[in-house]
């Protein structure tokens, strides 16, 4: 597959965040590698969505198996060649309680989808970026990464993870041309959030979200937190002594834990 328009490569685009990631692209001229387990639902929605067939590719991977995400990002480049942006996009929110054995198992499910597969997805495009000189690599954190939640031990521990391994590769790619990215949804719409037993302020669409990612994406913000509302609670959380952010706690839910660890 040849095409002068760039290529976006999306993990996670068999809905929500990366799906509509995938289509604001696309309207934009962009060709796409989309990349999930559950291919078919790419294939459907591309079907109705009435996708170019020539102008997208898709990859079946479980980023949670290091193997199987880099096993995609290899054959995206023998197949479409070395993307312009990778958005590493695939991810999970499971409720935990660690004072139970089993919800270890779940809680290092979540690490190795959230952490482990951001960095598997870009794994095999950050040589030949930096050898081109140019590219863009996009994690897509949380909001929740920068504070611990009741219930979301696993989840916000791997968002902090991801926000920190964005920023750790942003400086070791400085000079390579590469651009490094780090975006942090508040709260969107999708089948993550549909479940939290709390209020959800200033909650998105995932098509909200991906308009407003696509305009700090190509302006190569380092860091965006996303909507501007939650901007400015993300630096009140910052910056909240811990003393006070318990206190803001009290009484609020927390997330159900998850009880299938079978799988992502």
């Amino acid at each position: 597959m040849t095409g002068s328009a760039p290529l976006a490569y999306i993990t996670g685009a068999s809905s929500g965040i990366g799906q509509a990631l995938a289509l604001r692209y696309y309207q934009a001229g962009w060709s796409l590698a989309l990349v999930a387990r559950r291919t078919q639902a790419i294939a459907q929605w591309a079907e109705q969505m009435q996708l170019d067939a020539a102008r997208y590719a898709i990859y079946e991977a479980d980023v949670a198996r290091i193997d199987s995400a880099c096993a995609a990002a290899r054959a995206c480049l023998e197949r479409q060649g070395l993307p312009d942006l990778v958005i590493a996009n695939a991810g999970i929110s499971w409720g935990v309680d660690t004072s139970q054995r089993e919800d270890l198992d779940a809680m290092r499910q979540v690490l190795d989808t959230n952490v482990m597969g951001m960095a598997a997805s870009f794994q095999a495009f950050i040589a030949p970026m930096a050898a081109r000189g140019s590219g863009r690599l996009v994690g897509i954190a949380s909001v929740a990464g920068i504070r611990g939640l009741p219930g979301h031990a696993a989840y916000c521990a791997s968002k902090a993870a991801a926000i920190a391994y964005c920023e750790s590769l942003r400086g070791e790619l400085r000079d390579s041309g590469v651009q490094v990215i780090t975006l942090l949804p508040g709260y969107v719409d999708t089948p993550l959030t549909r479940q939290n037993p709390y209020s959800m302020p200033f909650l998105l669409s995932p098509e909200q979200f991906a308009d407003k990612a696509w305009k700090a994406m190509e302006k190569n913000k380092r860091y965006a937190i996303i909507p501007w509302q939650m901007a400015i609670v993300g630096r009140v959380m910052n910056i909240l002594p811990s003393h006070i952010w318990d206190w803001l706690l009290v009484g609020r839910g927390r997330k159900p834990r998850h009880r299938n660890t079978s799988g992502a």
